[in-house]
């Protein structure tokens, strides 16, 4: 089996649709980039359509929008033929979500999020032991 692991940006807000014995399914179409920039400074993408299935397509679909950042791993992924509207045969590459995690909110609602009481400052990380070795450490000296 097929798996497809990286980062991706969401192409296009994710639509949820049941099936006829009523599972959800959330589709989503995912554009990874890869490889070195090009002469106009853009890296090439792989567009993959995957599908987010049950309760976790329900539940994330209102958050799974254009543009948000994932790191995902894609199950079962293949290469897909279909015909266009003037009849011709295309291909495309598809998957089934297997793990799902947001790397990062779209870049308009970083923006357009109301500013937030900030965290207050982290402590400085405690200094090392003079004698440098991790023996003389406990756990609480560890900062995280």
């Amino acid at each position: 089996m097929a798996q497809l692991t990286g980062i991706a940006r969401i192409g296009r807000d994710a639509e949820v649709r049941y099936t006829q014995g009523g599972d959800a399914v959330a589709s989503l179409s995912l554009a990874f980039s890869y490889g070195r920039k090009s002469q106009d400074g853009k890296k090439p993408t792989q567009w993959v359509d995957a599908s987010l299935w049950g309760e976790r397509a329900t539940k994330l679909a209102e958050y799974l929008l254009k543009g948000t950042l994932v790191y995902v791993v894609l199950d079962d992924v293949h290469i897909e033929t279909f015909k266009t509207r003037d009849n011709t045969e295309g291909t495309k590459l598809a998957g089934r979500v297997a793990t799902l995690e947001f790397a990062a909110k779209p870049a308009d609602q970083q923006q357009a999020a109301p500013s937030q009481r900030q965290a207050p400052p982290r402590p400085a990380a405690p200094a090392a032991p003079a004698s440098g070795s991790l023996a003389d450490m406990d756990d609480s000296d560890i900062p995280f």
